[in-house]
């Protein structure tokens, strides 16, 4: 954010010329790869974020605090999910499931950490497979309060944002199959509970300690993810009892 002008020409160059959006895929997929590879991890998602992250309505610039300073909606991330999808399918060669991951995780942080909100919203944008590769990547690596976390505000995000929760239960259902152990899956099932319960209990004390601002945002918090815990354990019902029904 220190070279703001700079920042937009390096946008308005790579966008405009190099990443045009009528060109072909496999031409953005390498033109997005000759401008990302030969840069450390940390300097990639920064470049991301210079490329295809928010920016002002009032001056073009890129807004650095977007991720940070409290929820913000698809259009201001749809452009990072297109470019992580971009790199991640069969145009871009060079780039690995793993390479993909790290770079999530990178821009995750890019200026500072983002609220967990903004980063489920990108992974439901950026497709079923780079969620569930990334959601899989913290089970096998044992982060199971962090992916117990993460799949809380999912949950949320599908309710504010009005996608399927069965989606939700779905992607649950898929990361518990990574977990080599019964007791790592019930470990994270537990996990995930104890999210849902630490989550609504954090957002009631904001709404009792008159926490509010125009949009009243804290109670519409708790609002939808009362409502978002309801229906995804309503999905999980259902399943238990076309599964029982069936057998």
């Amino acid at each position: 954010g220190s070279a703001r002008r700079l920042e937009l020409r390096i946008r308005l160059f790579c966008r405009g010329v190099l990443l045009s959006p009528g060109g072909r895929r496999s031409d953005s997929a390498f033109w997005l790869t000759r401008i990302l590879k030969p840069w450390p991890m940390v300097n990639q998602a920064r470049l991301l974020y210079i490329i295809f992250g928010p920016v002002s309505s009032r001056d073009g610039h890129v807004v650095w605090q977007k991720m940070i300073e409290g929820p913000t909606d698809e259009t201001s991330l749809k452009g990072l999910a297109d470019a992580i999808k971009l790199l991640y399918g069969t145009e871009a060669r060079e780039w690995t499931a793993d390479d993909v991951i790290s770079l999530v995780d990178e821009l995750s942080v890019v200026p500072q950490e983002w609220l967990m909100e903004n980063n489920a919203r990108l992974l439901l944008l950026s497709g079923n497979s780079i969620c569930f590769t990334f959601m899989a990547s913290k089970a096998v690596n044992g982060r199971a309060v962090e992916l117990a976390r993460l799949m809380v505000f999912m949950v949320l995000v599908c309710e504010k944002d009005l996608y399927c929760m069965d989606w939700a239960v779905k992607m649950m259902q898929k990361v518990c199959k990574v977990f080599s152990t019964p007791w790592e899956r019930n470990n994270f099932l537990q996990c995930l509970e104890n999210s849902f319960a630490r989550m609504l209990m954090d957002m009631l004390q904001a709404v009792l300690a008159g926490e509010r601002d125009e949009e009243d945002s804290s109670f519409l918090n708790l609002f939808h993810l009362m409502n978002g815990q309801a229906n995804f354990h309503k999905e999980i019902l259902y399943l238990a009892m076309g599964s029982s029904s069936s057998s």
